[in-house]
């Protein structure tokens, strides 16, 4: 059995969603889909889920949604008649949903609206079973899974019989509708998957896998054929988006491989996420921009038990929560999100910090990017010593290195307006033989 997920521009329009039929009836395998809202269908083109918002927003501020809802109903029923069904196909669908968000049901309801009306569409064209995830994926706080919606939806699927299911969201514990963060239709994929157990998890995009490094800037780019989950995650922690990092959680427990594909190229094989590959070497290089630095120092730092959490603990009442960490004898550096710091006296964060904490030197910079290899035993083949002569021949200077930390990824700090640079030439000097 296969589960199969479809994202937003898998299932933008009626020609999107008849190549998703396509690639269903190819393969009798595929039984279980998921699917996103509507996404864009061309450059400047809406989502649907950002319409709903919109609408949410407005009754908050006291104004009718009406014409907002208006577009997204013509855009459900311009799908719908491209798909033979009749424009008012699901026009009791949508007419219900337009009233809860004109009562005020909220963000949550009309954002998960965009997934629940394409499902029912889909379901209609396909004369697939409709399953409502808001019966039995329940979603706690942090977007933790709560274990029953496995049995949950597993009860609900019958062995000779096809089903749709809407992504994104589900219930908290006390019933309002809940949504993951943005791309959670992963989630729900990877949910489905784990609950009937799937002998694969096919994950259908605008892409054909998972890319080396971004194919828009970087020339060398290319599929990489298997991944295992650690790499996965670790790309994503360094700017690569890949795949929704919490997606892989429910399916790496019981050992479920995931396939990236791309609805548009189907005869690709895409990219493979499971266990890991038996060849060590580098196989992705990202970047993650829009960083700054504090460093701090103090003649014997670590000698005083706990100083480092209790700066922590400060910083966090500031807002920062840090995302790399580095450590001299005597000192640590934290690389953190610049946008933290955005709306504070960041000068009066750093005199209270030393002051407080009797450091012999602190100082905050911004304008910080990571780089990141990732693959496997990346300290045993010494890539990381190409890739550092390679920056110092593009005259990159390095802001910091981390080797260790993990057995999967070497990170370079460097500037960030040279983030793109430093992605090419590495490449270039890692992949191109």
């Amino acid at each position: 059995m296969k589960v199969c997920k479809f994202g937003g521009s898998s299932v933008a329009d009626a020609s999107q969603i008849k190549k998703v039929k396509a690639i269903l009836d190819c393969d009798k395998e595929r039984t279980i889909v998921v699917v996103s809202a509507p996404g864009k269908r061309f450059s400047g083109d809406e989502k649907v889920t950002d319409m709903l918002l919109s609408c949410a927003e407005m009754v908050q501020k006291g104004i009718s949604s009406k014409d907002k809802f208006e577009e997204v109903k013509n855009r459900y029923r311009d799908i719908a008649e491209g798909l033979g069904l009749g424009r008012d196909a699901i026009d009791g669908d949508l007419e219900i949903v337009y009233k809860k968000i004109e009562s005020g049901a909220g963000r949550d309801y009309a954002a998960s609206r965009g997934e629940h009306l394409n499902a029912k569409l889909i379901s209609k064209y396909l004369g697939w079973n409709y399953i409502e995830t808001e019966e039995c994926i329940v979603i706690g706080e942090n977007n933790k899974i709560d274990s029953e919606s496995y049995s949950n939806l597993a009860s609900l699927i019958e062995n000779g019989k096809k089903y749709v299911i809407p992504g994104f969201y589900g219930r908290s514990p006390s019933g309002e509708v809940r949504c993951f963060s943005r791309g959670g239709s992963d989630i729900t994929g990877a949910i489905a998957a784990r609950a009937v157990m799937a002998d694969i998890y096919e994950n259908w995009t605008d892409v054909s896998g998972v890319y080396s490094s971004d194919p828009r800037f970087v020339k060398s780019a290319h599929v990489i054929p298997a991944l295992s989950y650690k790499m996965v995650r670790e790309l994503s922690e360094v700017g690569a988006s890949v795949f929704h990092e919490e997606a892989i959680a429910p399916v790496v427990e019981v050992n479920i491989p995931i396939n990236i594909r791309n609805t548009n190229c189907p005869e690709d094989a895409g990219t493979i996420i499971g266990k890991e590959p038996e060849e060590k070497g580098v196989v992705g290089v990202s970047a993650k921009g829009g960083l700054s630095k504090i460093y701090v120092r103090k003649l014997m730092f670590f000698k005083e038990s706990g100083i480092r959490h209790k700066i922590l603990s400060l910083m966090h009442i500031y807002g920062i929560k840090p995302c790399y960490t580095l450590y001299g004898c005597d000192s640590i550096s934290w690389y953190f999100e610049t946008k933290q710091i955005e709306n504070i006296d960041t000068d009066e964060m750093c005199s209270r910090i030393q002051s407080e904490f009797s450091l012999d030197e602190i100082e905050l910079k911004k304008g910080f990017a990571v780089v990141g290899l990732v693959g496997k035993g990346v300290e045993e083949t010494m890539e990381y010593v190409d890739a550092l002569d390679e920056l110092r021949k593009n005259n990159i200077e390095p802001s910091s290195v981390s080797l260790g930390g993990s057995y999967t990824t070497f990170v370079i700090g460097v500037p960030e307006e040279r983030k793109l640079d430093a992605v090419n030439c590495i490449s270039e000097r890692l992949f191109i033989k």
